[in-house]
């Protein structure tokens, strides 16, 4: 590594070619996010998890309904509904990340190579999108929720490196339009691959089971692209970190072509291998302590306390509902499945308004800035709980609700996003070399805020057998983080 990455790269900020490349990065992983997490793959999981649709007349709405009768998956001895699994397994997910970020971020710093991590947590994601086109039915659900768990920990340990190269590459007064870009790129990116889907789902496969091997095509697409338009990124991005002199004789679990070698000179292999454990046992001891030490920083800093407070709470509600919402109109609103792909269109709408969303929000924050974006952007997520919350199952204008909530889910889906991100690379300490730990905090606390989420809605759905009850538990959330981000009082985040 040169001497320029290793200093902290000044000549570098606000460079058009690294700032497209940074950017770039949405647009290759965000299609993880649309047609994974949020279209195709939930929908293939439901259709897949149903035994049968039961038909039912329904009085109020005075037609024949379809009811939906799901498998059971049987996990421990015990029979649970298929969409609480799924809960549970985005949230063991988060959990490996929670775990995994604060030792990787530690270890990014001290040998200066997040950019590699990056890569990794990538091509992780990546493959995993690829192998999901493996999971054909119950027989192998087990193999499809391991695919999923292993994908969405490439698509989330990546973000903890992408975003903390945010305020490394821009200065404060780029950081809102910059971040603003990535999402746009990502949206627009993920939209362009959803169409090529959809085409090759609705109108190139003939019948049901060429529909389901078109949707395992789709997986196989999501990776390649993924994989494919990130290596711009790679290519361009430079290397971060804190490069410490003791670091051992040779990097042999980081570096595949070093466990071939002999290591005569360092006293054998054994013996290099036993300096590498040794270190990656102190940065695992000192990570923790660091990312506890990073907390009580940030913390004691008025600013950032309320918005870390405020940033935890509506992040329960913003992406439990963001994982969960298609699982919901599969089930409630499109019940039968030549209908569920009216909601993979919904879903496309949902994400070209979000571009406008995202732009929308970045320009308003110069005029009323940071603080009272966020807070209109919370208050229109808790009327988005309550309309869920209010939707009825024999209401026959119940799609074109569902339509409408979708709409607004949109508009300030990307714009809390990308205002949540860039708000609080303003309010770190600028030319830190430590943003990747901080970020890795920022990561930690919002996959701590999903696991709980997670788990809350798990419950809802177990319990109650509705969904909707679960939303209407998320408003609170919402509603706490509203309160506290009218605490934050810094000039930072006044109007531009």
């Amino acid at each position: 590594m040169s001497e320029i990455e290793n200093q902290y790269p000044q000549n570098i900020k606000n460079n058009p070619k690294i700032i497209k490349a940074w950017a770039v990065y949405d647009w290759a992983n965000s299609v993880y996010s649309l047609v994974i997490t949020s279209a195709i793959f939930p929908i293939y999981y439901t259709i897949l998890t149903t035994a049968y649709n039961k038909k039912e007349f329904v009085a109020a709405a005075k037609e024949v309904q379809e009811v939906p009768i799901r498998h059971m998956i049987r996990v421990f001895g015990e029979n649970y509904e298929p969409d609480a699994v799924l809960s549970f397994s985005y949230a063991i997910s988060f959990l490996l990340v929670v775990l995994l970020s604060p030792f990787l971020s530690s270890l990014a710093d001290t040998i200066g190579n997040k950019k590699s991590f990056l890569q990794f947590f990538c091509y992780l994601g990546a493959t995993s999108c690829m192998g999901l086109a493996m999971f054909t039915g119950m027989s192998n659900v087990f193999l499809g929720l391991l695919f999923s768990i292993t994908a969405s920990v490439g698509f989330w340990g990546s973000l903890v490196f992408y975003n903390s190269f945010l305020p490394d590459i821009a200065t404060p007064e780029k950081q809102d339009s910059l971040s603003a870009k990535g999402y746009i790129y990502g949206y627009v990116g993920s939209v362009i691959l959803l169409i090529i889907c959809l085409v090759l789902i609705q109108m190139v496969a003939k019948g049901p089971e060429q529909t389901k091997i078109y949707i395992r095509i789709s997986f196989l697409l999501t990776g390649a692209w993924w994989f494919g338009f990130s290596q711009y990124t790679f290519k361009h991005l430079p290397q971060f970190g804190d490069v410490k002199d003791k670091l051992p004789k040779d990097l042999v679990l980081l570096n595949y072509k070093n466990i071939f070698k002999k290591h005569e000179e360092q006293g054998g292999f054994f013996e290099v291998l036993k300096d590498n454990i040794s270190f990656y046992k102190d940065i695992a001891k000192e990570s923790f302590k660091e990312l506890f030490s990073v907390g009580n920083k940030l913390f004691s800093d008025k600013g950032l306390k309320f918005f870390l407070s405020s940033f935890f709470f509506y992040s329960v509600g913003m992406q439990t509902i963001f994982l969960m919402a298609v699982p919901f109109g599969s089930t409630v609103i499109f019940p039968k499945e030549v209908d569920k792909y009216k909601l993979i269109i919904t879903i496309l709408v949902i994400q070209i308004i979000a571009i406008f969303g995202a732009f929308l929000f970045s320009k308003l924050s110069r005029k009323i800035g940071n603080k009272n974006v966020i807070t209109i952007a919370v208050i229109i997520w808790i009327i988005c709980c309550l309309s869920a919350y209010s939707l009825n199952k024999e209401n026959p204008n119940l799609q074109m609700q569902f339509y409408g909530l979708a709409a607004l889910i949109g508009l300030v889906m990307g714009g809390l996003q990308a205002m949540s991100r860039s708000t609080y690379s303003k309010l770190l300490p600028e030319n830190s070399m430590e943003n990747t730990t901080y970020f890795s905090f920022y990561d930690v606390l919002e996959k701590i805020a999903i696991i709980c989420g997670m788990l809350i809605f798990s419950v809802f759905i177990q319990k109650f057998h509705n969904m909707q009850y679960a939303f209407i538990s998320m408003s609170a959330f919402f509603a706490v983080g509203a309160i506290l981000i009218r605490c934050v009082k810094t000039n930072v985040l006044k109007k531009n």
